[in-house]
C-alpha cells in the first residue's frame, strides 16, 4: 500500500467583473415651462420675458452591437445560458437561410436535445475561455454547427474534435498528435486552440462574418474571394463573395442556434439550466493507469470518462505521455480517496510492446490471446491494414481482456502512415484530385493518405506523391 500526495487540482474558473444592472439609457428631459414674470407696480413693467424653447430631443437610435469585445455578464441566476446571452455581439446575419436553418433545428426538438446534453460538459469551461478572451459568446455555439459536441466526430477531411481541427491546423495551434494521445479531441486543448485561431482570423479581417467564415473555408480562400471583389470593385462583406455551399450555409446554421438559445419558447425548444459553475477540474501528476481503472476509482462509467478525456486513444494513460486527466469537480476527492488504496500493480493491466522486427499482427495477437480485430482495435489499426506500428498496447494480465468490452473507445481513425516521397506537384489553375493522380498514376485515395488535404484544393498548394 502507499500514499499519494493530492497534487494540485485545477478547478477551471476565469474572474468576471459582475455588474448588477446592465446600463439604461437616461431619458431625455421634459420641457420645463418658465412663467411669464409679474409686472410690479412701480416702476413700469420691464419688458416681457421670451419663454425658453424646450430643450430638443433627440430620437433614440439602437446601438450596434459591440465587437469584438463584451461586457462580461454573469447574472445572479444560476443558469448559463443567461450568461451566453448576455453576451451575443455578433451583429445578426438575416434572410431566407437563417429562416430556414432555424425552422429546421426548431422541427428537430430531439436532436437538439442531444446536443444540448452533450454541450453540458463543456459549455462552461468554454465561455470561461472565451470571456478571458473577451470574445462574443455566440462562439461557444459553433461547436454544435462543427460537431454537434461529439469529441470523437471524424470528418472526410480528416478533421476531428468538437472544433473539427484538420491534423495540419491543429499542428500550427499546437494540438499535439501521436499514437497516444490526439489534442485535436482534448477539450481544454482544442478549445484554447480554437478559440486564437478564430481570435487570429477577427484580427485579419476585422468582421465577424468573414472570420467564421475563414474558420470553415480557409483563410487563404477567404482572402482570394476577397481580393477577387475588390480587383472588381464589388463589396467585400460576407454576403458579397463568392463561396461554397457549405461555407453559405455555416453562418445562417449559427445564427439559427443563436436565434434560438436567445428565446427558446418562441420556437417551442424546451431549454433546460445549465449551472453556472464549473463542471470538471483538472488533475495533474497522475501515475500510469488504465482508462477503466481511472473511470472505476472515480465511480463514473467508462464512457463518461472518456467524454471528458476523449484525446486518449489507447486503454493505457501514460503518466509520461500526458500532463493530465480531467474529472467532474465532485469526483476528484473520490478519485484520491480510491487511488489511495491500491497499489501501483492494480492500476494497470496493459503494457507496451515493442514488435521484433518482420513480426506480423497475426502473430502478435495469438501470443497476447487475443483476436486481431482486438488488437487493431485497441491500437487505432485500420481493420484493412497490415502495417505493423514500432509500438503497440498489449494485454497485460487478464484483466485487460476482461474489460475490452467496457471499453466503448470510439478512436478517429489514426494518423495515416506516410510513405517516402518520390514526385511533388504543385497545384495549378485546374488542377483535380482525379487528374493529378492520373498524371502520376496513383490512386485519388493514396493522394488522400499522404496528404493532410482538406475540403477544396488551392493552388500553388503541394501535393506529395509518396511510395507504398
Amino acid at each position: 500500500m502507499r500514499k499519494l500526495i493530492l497534487p494540485v487540482v485545477l478547478v477551471l474558473q476565469a474572474c468576471a467583473m459582475t455588474p448588477d444592472t446592465p446600463p439604461v439609457a437616461e431619458p431625455a428631459p421634459e420641457p420645463v415651462a418658465v412663467p411669464e414674470p409679474v409686472a410690479a407696480p412701480k416702476p413700469p413693467p420691464p419688458a416681457p420675458i421670451a419663454k425658453p424653447e424646450p430643450p430638443k430631443v433627440e430620437p433614440q437610435v439602437e446601438k450596434p452591437k459591440p465587437a469584438p469585445a463584451v461586457t462580461v455578464v454573469k447574472p445572479e441566476a444560476g443558469d448559463l445560458w443567461l450568461r451566453i446571452r448576455a453576451g451575443f455581439a455578433i451583429p445578426d446575419l438575416k434572410g431566407p437561410l437563417v429562416r430556414q436553418k432555424t425552422k429546421q433545428y426548431a422541427a428537430r426538438p430531439e436532436y437538439l436535445q442531444r446536443v444540448l446534453e452533450r454541450s453540458k460538459l463543456y459549455l462552461y469551461h468554454i465561455v470561461e475561455e472565451i470571456e478571458k478572451r473577451g470574445l462574443p459568446t455566440e462562439l461557444a455555439l459553433l461547436p454544435m454547427v462543427e460537431s454537434s459536441f461529439n469529441p470523437m466526430a471524424y470528418s472526410r477531411a480528416h478533421a476531428s474534435g468538437i472544433w473539427q481541427f484538420v491534423p495540419g491546423t491543429g499542428k500550427r495551434f499546437e494540438l499535439e498528435q501521436n499514437s497516444w494521445y490526439d489534442g485535436r479531441r482534448d477539450i481544454v486543448d482544442s478549445t484554447n486552440a480554437a478559440l486564437d485561431y478564430l481570435t487570429k482570423l477577427h484580427t485579419m479581417y476585422g468582421d465577424w462574418h468573414l472570420a467564421l467564415a475563414s474558420y470553415n473555408w480557409g483563410e487563404n480562400a477567404v482572402r482570394r474571394a476577397v481580393q477577387r471583389n475588390k480587383a472588381a470593385k464589388k463589396k467585400t462583406d460576407y454576403a458579397s463573395l463568392r463561396m461554397p455551399k457549405e461555407t453559405r450555409h455555416y453562418i445562417p446554421k449559427l445564427q439559427a442556434l443563436e436565434n434560438i438559445i436567445a428565446d427558446p419558447a418562441a420556437f417551442g425548444v424546451d431549454l433546460d439550466a445549465i449551472p453556472n459553475q464549473p463542471y470538471f477540474a483538472v488533475v495533474t501528476e497522475i501515475p500510469d493507469i488504465d482508462v477503466h481503472v481511472a473511470a472505476r476509482l472515480a465511480d463514473m462509467p467508462v464512457d463518461e470518462f472518456i467524454a471528458l478525456n476523449p484525446g486518449f486513444s489507447r486503454p493505457l494513460i501514460r503518466s509520461s505521455m500526458s500532463r493530465r486527466i480531467i474529472l467532474p469537480a465532485d469526483r476528484v476527492v473520490a478519485f484520491y480517496d480510491n487511488l489511495d488504496q491500491l497499489d501501483e500493480a492494480a492500476l494497470v493491466s496493459w503494457q507496451v510492446y515493442n514488435p521484433e522486427p518482420g513480426e506480423k499482427l497475426e502473430a502478435i495477437a495469438k501470443r497476447f490471446e487475443m483476436s486481431l480485430a482486438e488488437l487493431k482495435r485497441v491500437n487505432g489499426i485500420h481493420a484493412s491494414s497490415s502495417r505493423v506500428p514500432k509500438e503497440l498496447v498489449v494485454p497485460k494480465n487478464g484483466e485487460a481482456k476482461a474489460t475490452l468490452a467496457q471499453l466503448p473507445l470510439m478512436y478517429a481513425p489514426p494518423i495515416p502512415p506516410k510513405g517516402a516521397v518520390k514526385a511533388v506537384h504543385v497545384v495549378k489553375q485546374g488542377d483535380t484530385l482525379s487528374s493529378i493522380a492520373a498524371k502520376y498514376r496513383v490512386s485519388v485515395d493514396s493522394l488522400k493518405r499522404g496528404n493532410n488535404l482538406g475540403r477544396f484544393l488551392q493552388v500553388g498548394q503541394k501535393i506529395y506523391i509518396r511510395q507504398g
